[in-house]
């Protein structure tokens, strides 16, 4: 009698053998691009470079007409966080400026009764009251500037957390075609890695620039009192060095600009020498020295980015200071001819002399807080533009949720074409799942399975046609009370870095609660039990090596798992999309008998995606799929009496089976 396997096989279809272009052989040599452009040009302009710099491009009067709007944005941020805490290091702030001001008018007193005629005691009796004031007054500043540092204290963090919450519940929850943006990692990782960053980071610079602003303002204040020429005097000693500071600033914010791949690329290459998942190809395949050398390589370049820097910096504070030194001495210069004049007192004058010391050091700090905030503003308005976007690709909300149960899911005619695609997916597919049954979808790679089992799970949204439950179009319902009944295993399942339980339970919506019962009834099924019996915790055990007392997981382990957190969900349909592929062939089959017959449900539709035919064969139905569309459909017999396309896959595999065994029976002789 004639084994039909092997008949199958022996009439099984050749496979041609693609014909392509030789592979030209690569050069002997390829020495680094510089910048990184062996990383391609796309890089010199990735998400993180963005805004850095735009300050130093900028005219200092563009940045000084967009501050308050920047300013108002900002406090409306910290506002929203904690109001309280807001006003306190306002109200604070305001306080410290006004003490500082009211300490240089005391400082004049105390100079006026120390330059006074009369014996040196007297002198120093008559100047103690002023003395003891400015005393007074500093001790309350510092007071002041405590309680602004501990406002602050408690607010950045409040607004990290706000804003950071925000950005995480919405870009959680978009819709999956957004993700699958080429421009979604670019948009979201810019957001999360500096945008986040610089909103927390924004108050603090605003601070700084009002304590600055306040300061300039208190001593322009006191010597307009002193005499009204004193003003021009204290703007032509500030002005000269208050250019270098800006020139500085500007040359720091380009040289980042400059080296800013570099930076990234030796991130890139520390992150690849320290990583535990390139440490074992690191050391098997040695290429510590290729990675040293390349970081060695990139930090000289650095090394001398900032050498120069540091060396043009240096000439533009000299030239600020020397231009600044002179400026100077002619302000002290009209100062002392204003005194001998009879224009200023002494004592007046050497209040004077106070204010604009103390002015330089101020202008400096305005400068750069100028620089920062309004960069930093940059970030966060990019943030929050971000933000904005999310808030236009939710997923839709109608009001009606899905059904806990469904009896029917009908497709009629369905295409779709992703969003960057130039031909449809899927085109004009129509088939119909009833509960409990199951059903499998075959064919080659992009033939349309995962496409199709997305669009069930309520992932995607049909380009054209409609899907149903029970005869009510899905798009009728909110999109993620779909999502919520449909249980999809993949074939690449997240690693999760949680406890055992955790990653059992996480689909339910949390991991701090879960059914014992129900979780150890999916990981006896799914085989993931005999698993989580041989780890040190067993079911708190975290499952990463990142954590104190933590185990890894091989491929086929973590596979079962994901079937365990599909059996636990316990949806109105169960989705598996090759979820055994790196299973032994005792494990997948153990699997496969808990869904198709252990755990079968009467109330539940089990989908099956696999490319192991002989794992479908018990369905009750099979769809193949071909360039988008369903070509068969009916069980395995039906499939396998017309000779198509199912035929042809089945028996191909069979005769690879069969091919082996006699190789095998040869090899034990």
């Amino acid at each position: 009698m004639t084994d039909p396997l092997s008949s199958a096989a022996s009439s099984a279809p050749a496979v041609p053998h693609a014909r392509t272009e030789p592979l030209p052989l690569p050069p002997a040599s390829a020495p680094p691009s510089p910048e990184g452009a062996e990383l391609g040009d796309e890089l010199k302009d990735a998400y993180w470079s963005t805004w850095d710099g735009e300050a130093s491009r900028t005219s200092m009067w563009k940045i000084f007409a967009k501050l308050p709007a920047i300013i108002h944005r900002v406090l409306a941020m910290a506002w929203r966080a904690d109001a309280r805490a807001t006003l306190a290091v306002i109200v604070l702030q305001l306080g410290s400026a006004a003490m500082a001001a009211f300490g240089l008018l005391a400082s004049i007193g105390v100079l006026q009764a120390l330059f006074a005629q009369g014996a040196t005691p007297d002198r120093i009796r008559a100047a103690f009251p002023s003395l003891a004031l400015v005393a007074g007054l500093l001790m309350f500043r510092a007071v002041l500037d405590a309680g602004v540092a501990l406002y602050q204290a408690r607010l950045t963090p409040k607004i990290r957390r706000i804003v950071e919450m925000d950005f995480l519940r919405l870009a959680a929850h978009v819709r999956l075609e957004a993700v699958d943006d080429a421009n979604w990692a670019d948009d979201s990782n810019r957001a999360n890695d500096r945008g986040l960053y610089y909103a927390r980071q924004s108050i603090t610079q605003i601070m700084e620039l009002a304590s600055a602003l306040l300061g300039l303002i208190g001593a322009a204040s006191v010597l307009t009192v002193l005499h009204p020429l004193l003003l021009p005097l204290l703007l032509a000693s500030v002005i000269p060095q208050g250019l270098a500071s800006v020139r500085s600033a500007r040359m720091r914010f380009l040289s980042q600009v400059r080296y800013s791949t570099l930076q990234r690329r030796i991130r890139l290459f520390t992150w690849l020498l320290l990583d535990r998942d390139s440490a074992a190809e690191l050391r098997s395949s040695t290429a510590q020295a290729a990675l040293l050398g390349e970081h060695e390589r990139i930090a000289r370049r650095i090394e001398e980015e900032d050498t120069r820097l540091g060396r043009a910096e240096a000439r533009t504070s000299l030239f600020g200071r020397a231009v600044g030194g002179v400026a100077t001495g002619l302000t002290y210069a009209a100062l002392a001819w204003m005194t001998i004049v009879g224009w200023l007192p002494l004592a007046s004058g050497g209040g004077a002399v106070l204010a604009i010391r103390a002015s330089q050091g101020t202008l400096t700090r305005i400068v750069l807080a100028t620089h920062y905030v309004y960069e930093h503003a940059l970030w966060v308005s990019d943030l929050y533009t971000f933000l904005e976007k999310c808030r236009t690709l939710l997923p839709r909300r109608t009001g009606h949720a899905a059904p806990s149960q469904v009896k029917t899911v009908s497709v009629r005619n369905v295409a779709y074409i992703y969003p960057d695609g130039k031909k449809p997916a899927l085109n004009g597919v129509s088939l119909e799942l009833d509960a409990g049954s199951t059903v499998a979808f075959v064919g080659a790679n992009g033939s349309g399975k995962s496409t199709m089992s997305k669009l069930i799970a309520g992932l995607y949204e049909p380009t054209s046609g409609s899907i149903t439950w029970d005869g009510t179009d899905v798009l009728t319902m909110d999109a993620e009370s779909v999502q919520a009944q449909v249980a999809m295993v993949l074939q690449d399942p997240v690693e999760w870095p949680l406890s055992a339980l955790a990653n059992i339970t996480i689909s339910t919506g949390t991991i701090t609660q879960a059914d014992p019962e129900r979780a150890h009834q999916a990981a006896t099924a799914s085989g993931a039990d005999q698993v989580i019996a041989g780890l040190r915790q067993q079911w708190t055990t975290p499952l990463s090596k990142r954590f104190k007392d933590g185990e890894e997981l091989s491929g086929g382990n973590w596979a079962k798992f994901a079937v365990a957190r599909g059996l636990y969900k316990d949806a109105a349909v169960l989705l598996l999309d090759e979820p055994t592929a790196s299973m032994d062939p005792r494990a997948e089959h153990a699997a496969y008998t808990a869904v198709l017959r252990g755990r079968r449900r009467a109330d539940r539709i089990t989908i099956l995606i696999s490319h192991r035919l002989a794992s479908v064969i018990e369905c009750d139905r099979i769809f193949v799929f071909q360039d988008g569309r369903i070509i068969e459909s009916g069980d395995h017999s039906s499939l396998m009496a017309q000779r198509g396309e199912y035929y042809q896959m089945f028996t191909l595999q069979a005769a690879a089976y069969q091919a082996e065994a006699p190789s095998r029976n040869g090899d034990s002789g």
